[in-house]
């Protein structure tokens, strides 16, 4: 009987685990055509607006199709940010070479319209090439970023700057008390319990910079804070 139950669960295991792998596989691929769907007439959309704002004058028209551009443009951000969190859960993310200089302009170009009076100093060196997992660096990026503009005084800067392979981005704003410095990383954890968001931003850059060897180092006082990745190990 003993013998009779456990080839039965055997079997019936293996009939389980076989059902759920080819699950995975379907769910896979049904997302890869999805996200190829949405891709093209997005794409197609965006080339055709562009086409005609060749050929329009009237700057109300011109308003229009831009943000429609724009919106076309956030879809196409999105759809690459889920086709990358598709490949990080399969594993397959390459390490290519890109420039540090570019990621960070990139970065700055999406707070444009949400800083405010917040004044961003960039004074990274345009010859920087870093190689590792783009995507993943441009959320580090973005991640920092937001939050240098998120806990900012109103007329505040953020300086972004490089020196010895170090990248640091300072901000003005209230200091960090000791205490929460060392909490600031841990997923869902927030500074501002009051504020908009999951507290997933400090605790994806922590992931990534552990996974690609980054030193992190954070301080605050006098009222700023400067957060400091090392980038030795990802510098070609």
């Amino acid at each position: 009987m003993i013998l009779l139950a456990v080839g039965l669960y055997y079997i019936l295991s293996n009939s389980i685990i076989d059902s759920l792998l080819k699950s995975d596989d379907i769910m896979e691929k049904t997302v890869k055509q999805t996200l190829h769907e949405i891709n093209t007439p997005v794409a197609t959309i965006l080339m055709n607006t562009k086409m005609i704002q060749k050929n329009i004058s009237d700057e109300k028209t011109l308003k229009r199709l831009y943000r429609i551009e724009e919106s076309c443009n956030d879809l196409l951000n999105l759809y690459e940010q889920m086709e990358y969190s598709l490949k990080q859960q399969i594993d397959i993310v390459e390490n290519v070479e890109f420039l540090l200089d570019e990621s960070i302009l990139r970065s700055i170009k999406k707070f444009d319209d949400i800083k405010g009076d917040i004044v961003i100093n960039n004074s990274v060196n345009t010859s920087i090439i870093l190689k590792t997992d783009q995507n993943g660096f441009q959320r580090v990026i973005d991640n920092l970023l937001s939050n240098a503009i998120k806990y900012n005084y109103k007329d505040g800067k953020v300086d972004i700057s490089l020196y010895n392979n170090w990248l640091c981005i300072t901000n003005d704003g209230d200091e960090i008390d000791t205490k929460n410095l060392f909490k600031i990383f841990d997923e869902h954890y927030q500074l501002d319990k009051n504020s908009n968001g999951f507290g997933l931003g400090l605790n994806i850059v922590k992931e990534f910079c552990d996974k690609n060897k980054i030193e992190i180092k954070i301080k605050s006082e006098f009222n700023k804070t400067t957060i400091k990745l090392d980038l030795h190990n990802i510098v070609v």
